[in-house]
């Protein structure tokens, strides 16, 4: 059974020890990921697992099947849980369609995303919304003036369709540059951080994850299994992908994400310590993505429920410090994502 923690210490919110992430629920065909995408019906059995289980921590976006996702999980959530017994976060920035103000953070877009993310959940308000980006951080966008979108921000939660705000992948300096500027205005500051973080991805260890655990702002990490790699979908080399993930056509983009000379050996490690403690590689890689105290709630995703029962047995692991450290030795630093126009 999975606990209840305090989502930093700058919130009174409180979460499960894992966050799941709804990105393969939605339509089938529908949206970048609709070669592997769980309908509702499928997806039924895995959000009562969690919820069984102490999870009830839940986060979507609108871009995941272009809303697709949001219908799936509003659905499921209405019908699971009484309102009060959950925390539904969900993230607006991305393009929704092909018209000039239908993504970025200007006022226009985060107003009417945001209104449009609560007509498909079918929800008042959400927790939790989530920056899916930095405002200069969407490719083809223009470079919103920073208080426009802050501004914009604080009025949403002031109106009270969000609760709390959260941030995901950017430089360290830009998300202090945003928190400051929202403290000097009295707007409303991030409560978490949604970085890309795990073991064959640690440049957020340089500068970013410092910074939060200073400030008191949870890291919420995506992709905690490196898109499979870490929990042995791939042996070797991404032409020997095991599932129907790594093996389709998101395939790229996980070549386009990791690029260290040794992920695959660091990889092979995660099964070595596996088998000799007698878990998975994907239990051990969540393992140690918690052994680090400014890591709150990594968000997962799982398209079975065995996956889920797994990896929520993984809170109750603890490595030691020996363990960890053979676990890190292999890693060497990588051009840092976000210098490549997009993480």
């Amino acid at each position: 059974m999975l606990k209840a923690i305090q989502l930093g210490s700058n919130s009174g919110l409180r979460v499960s020890q894992l966050c799941l992430g709804t990105m393969n629920f939605g339509e089938p065909g529908r949206g970048h990921q609709g070669d592997w995408t769980l309908g509702v019906d499928a997806a039924r059995p895995i959000f009562e697992k969690a919820i069984e289980n102490g999870l009830f921590y839940f986060d979507c976006a609108d871009v995941y099947g272009v809303g697709a996702s949001e219908e799936v999980v509003g659905t499921l959530l209405n019908e699971l849980l009484p309102r009060d017994q959950y925390v539904l976060a969900t993230k607006v920035a991305m393009p929704m369609g092909m018209g000039a103000n239908q993504g970025g953070l200007s006022r226009k877009h985060i107003l009417e995303g945001v209104d449009r993310c609560l007509e498909r959940l079918g929800h008042d308000y959400v927790d939790h919304l989530v920056i899916h980006r930095h405002p200069h951080g969407v490719p083809g966008h223009v470079q919103v003036p920073i208080e426009e979108t802050l501004e914009a921000l604080d009025e949403v939660v002031k109106s009270g369709k969000a609760l709390y705000l959260g941030a995901s992948s950017m430089f360290a300096w830009q998300f202090a540059e945003l928190q400051l500027t929202a403290e000097m205005n009295g707007w409303t500051k991030f409560i978490s951080m949604q970085n890309h973080y795990n073991l064959i991805y640690r440049e957020e260890e340089r500068e970013m994850n410092p910074y939060c655990a200073r400030t008191g702002v949870a890291l919420t990490p995506w992709s905690p299994l490196a898109r499979g790699i870490l929990a042995g979908s791939y042996r070797g080399g991404f032409e020997k992908g095991t599932t129907d993930r790594s093996k389709g056509a998101d395939r790229s983009r996980t070549e386009s994400l990791y690029r260290g000379a040794r992920d695959f050996e660091i990889a092979d490690r995660v099964i070595e310590i596996a088998e000799k403690m007698g878990h998975t590689p994907a239990q051990i890689s969540l393992a140690w993505l918690l052994s680090k105290a400014e890591v709150h709630a990594p968000i997962v995703g799982v398209s079975k429920v065995e996956q889920l029962e797994q990896l929520m047995a993984a809170a109750e692991i603890e490595l030691d410090d020996q363990t960890i450290a053979y676990l890190e030795e292999l890693y060497q630093p990588v051009e840092n994502l976000l210098s490549l126009g997009f993480s």
